[in-house]
């Protein structure tokens, strides 16, 4: 490494914020510009330390302890380079990843990690500003033909990886725009959506395909897509969101999170002010549910006007530093505090929801909630048990359920194409594979539930395993153009 004292010389630092009573007036992302000199020095607290934990903390290999010497050399050609060989989209991990590389890294045994997520978004935005990230034109294509359901991390690394293999590929979104989640369920303060299309834009240029209003299973049935392609990708998400089903439920005032995100990004893509669906401003809202989706509900209500935001989580407050029991490099179980609680939200932990409340039959008026004590059986299992005469009524006219998704849409799709389903009722693969050889599947709709770095390298990792299957003994479908794509 470039200074093997840099990590003694220099604190973990992180860019600037706007102040908390300008962000809030937009949906900009909100971090301030920081001199090159700033992330050499946070490049330079990487501390050669021999084993380096950070890749096996991060599901995509990073070549972490080697991109970091780079931008400390201010060699930034060559830290892109070897950042783009492991990862395809870092200007989405290096904004939106929980950072698992950072719970890995060895000086957090007794001191803060390196910021490895503000160092990944700082090389791949000089890149783009440098003019080094350009599409690819000369593929040697196969002539196999490959569909990608779903436009999420999974689908466009796994489409990404496949048209570099030299298969044509065509990627199949329901929605209006290509982006998955990262398009409609990630606020823009945390994403600006243009991020999104300049890489579309490069995508398109070496050749992928984008169908956009298209539901396969509805719109083009699973039987014609298998006629047509080679193979078929599976990355349509975790997508059944976990309910609240108790009293109250169908009030007025009462949703998923993720409808609220959703409506919200398509009122800002269109250029509309506010949400044309939801009346916050001025309004008490209440998020069910402490993860980083209720955190975005937390940003996104505080910025349409609303009176209080609150949040409530069924678990216990976490502690502020790891405890015995939860030693490095296990996952740190820490209490984490987004940049939208920051900007105004009322924390809080181990309380149950028992019923929604109307005071007039139709709109929510508040919900009744019990605060609950957690603790371990004699088999070690933790078990919760309600707190005698601590039930109350927490005011809210609107309440956002953020407790999770519970598997992929099993009607439809997976339905007709008749694949394997798990336990848990997300698909069943062998090495990606269904139990339909030329379907594959992968992200949050095979492993459940998870991250977007996971959900990139699961898209590679299934792109192999197509390209294998591809290449080895399969024929190439012919005569048949994506014109005659028909229900």
């Amino acid at each position: 490494m470039g200074d093997i004292k840099g990590f003694q010389k220099y604190n973990r630092q992180l860019p600037t914020t706007q102040k908390v009573t300008e962000r809030i007036g937009h949906f900009n992302e909100f971090y301030e510009a920081s001199k090159e000199s700033f992330k050499k020095e946070q490049a330079a607290r990487c501390m050669d330390c021999g084993v380096p934990f950070c890749h096996s903390g991060c599901p995509l290999g990073n070549l972490i302890p080697d991109f970091n010497d780079a931008v400390f050399r201010e060699d930034w050609k060559l830290a892109f380079q070897l950042l783009q060989s492991t990862n395809n989209f870092p200007e989405f991990t290096g904004r939106l990843c929980p950072a698992p590389c950072e719970a890995a890294c060895v000086l957090g045994i007794n001191n803060d990690a390196i910021a490895i997520e503000f160092i990944e978004k700082s090389i791949i935005e000089k890149a783009f500003s440098e003019g080094w990230v350009n599409a690819q034109l000369n593929i040697k294509r196969t002539g196999k033909k490959v569909a990608v359901v779903g436009s999420g991390p999974a689908g466009l690394s796994a489409a990404d990886q496949l048209n570099k293999a030299g298969h044509s590929v065509t990627v199949f979104e329901k929605n209006d725009r290509i982006g998955g989640l990262l398009r409609y369920g990630i606020p823009d303060f945390k994403l600006e959506k243009n991020v999104i299309d300049r890489r579309l834009k490069i995508m398109e240029e070496e050749g992928i395909n984008f169908t956009c209003n298209c539901e396969v299973g509805k719109d083009v049935k699973a039987e014609k897509l298998l006629q047509i392609y080679d193979s078929v990708v599976l990355c349509g998400g975790s997508t059944v969101p976990r309910n609240l089903n108790i009293e109250g439920r169908n009030l007025k005032g009462v949703h998923f999170a993720m409808e609220f995100l959703e409506s919200n990004n398509k009122n800002i893509a269109t250029g509309r002010k506010g949400n044309s669906n939801f009346d916050i401003d001025g309004k008490r809202i209440l998020v069910i549910g402490g993860g980083d989706t209720g955190a975005d509900c937390v940003g996104t209500s505080n910025r349409l006007g609303a009176k209080s935001v609150m949040q409530i989580e069924l678990m216990n407050k976490p502690s502020l530093n790891r405890t015995d029991s939860n030693p490095w490099p296990k996952w740190p179980f820490v209490l984490k505090t987004s940049s939208s609680h920051e900007e105004g939200c009322d924390r809080k932990w181990a309380i149950l929801t028992k019923r929604f409340v109307s005071e007039d039959g139709t709109n929510l008026s508040g919900i009744e909630v019990v605060n609950v004590e957690w603790g371990k059986n004699d088999q070690g299992e933790y078990s919760m048990q309600e707190v005698a005469e601590s039930q109350q009524i927490i005011p809210c006219d609107y309440a956002f359920i953020a407790i999770g998704f519970a598997h992929p849409q099993l009607d439809g799709l997976l339905e007709d194409l008749d694949v394997g389903i798990t336990d848990k009722k997300n698909v069943e693969t062998d090495l990606f594979q269904t139990s339909v050889p030329k379907v594959f599947a992968a992200g949050d709709m095979r492993r459940g539930q998870s991250l977007i770095v996971w959900a990139i390298a699961e898209g590679r990792e299934a792109a192999t395993a197509v390209d294998k299957f591809l290449m080895g003994s399969h024929s190439v479908l012919m005569g048949i153009t994506e014109s005659e794509l028909t229900v």
